[in-house]
């Protein structure tokens, strides 16, 4: 003998015999069964929110024209390359003394005419201006390094990252030299200035000896577009 439904004997007990059978029917066994959704599994949560972000990253480079490099595709096309035949001495020489230009306007030691004295340089007047310049077109040497083949490079800065030098020497080589534990000396010539002589009518002029700076690159390792308003001070630094 077959078992017979729980929910057929219970109106069994309240309805006659072909009433319950007739209920249990329309209303037990032929109902339709409705299933909910399971929950979404820590997976599927995973994928959805990587769609979202590739749609809004789409959305935004849709709106931009041309889309902007990465940082890997530039290192790949070569975009912080120089070209090897323009690495040359004799191309950024031009270069340099457009520098010298600039530092001596920096400076404030531009031509003077008659018996004025050129002004001081010092520390405490013109540390703020030095090490906020810019530095592309400087002739460098390394006086002092961790490591002893690099004092006496010089050459001209064609690059400056926020920690290397990247300089063209005379025999065209290139050579990125490290700014940490490094001390760069680089000279500024001083502006001449115009005297009179017993004849006015011919001024001599006198050349005052060159500036000569000394750059620790310890204390100089940002980039130039970040030094113009960043407020230095001094630190002590330990060379070994």
């Amino acid at each position: 003998m077959s078992k017979t439904h729980i929910a057929h004997d219970l109106l069994s007990r309240a309805y006659s015999p072909d009433t319950a059978d007739q209920l249990f029917t329309e209303r037990i066994k032929q109902k339709p069964l409705y299933l909910r959704p399971t929950s979404p599994t820590p997976a599927d949560n995973r994928s959805r929110r990587r769609l979202q972000r590739i749609r809004k990253k789409e959305y935004f480079y849709r709106k931009q024209r041309p889309r902007p490099l990465s940082a890997r595709e530039k290192r790949i096309s070569g975009f912080y390359g120089i070209p090897k035949e323009e690495c040359k001495y004799e191309v950024f020489k031009g270069l340099h003394d457009l520098w010298v230009a600039y530092m001596q306007e920096v400076l404030g030691i531009e031509k003077q005419n008659g018996n004025r004295a050129p002004p001081v340089i010092t520390a405490q007047g013109h540390g703020n201006k030095l090490v906020s310049a810019d530095y592309h077109g400087a002739e460098v040497e390394v006086v002092r390094s961790r490591c002893a083949g690099r004092v006496g490079a010089k050459g001209i800065v064609v690059r400056d990252t926020k920690f290397t030098f990247v300089i063209v020497t005379e025999k065209n080589v290139v050579k990125t030299i490290p700014k940490e534990h490094t001390v760069f000396r680089f000279a500024i010539p001083a502006a001449s200035v115009e005297s009179k002589t017993d004849d006015e009518d011919k001024p001599q002029e006198e050349k005052p000896k060159d500036l000569v700076f000394e750059l620790h690159g310890s204390q100089f390792e940002n980039r130039p577009v970040d030094r113009a308003n960043k407020k230095f001070k001094w630190r002590n630094i330990d060379y070994v």
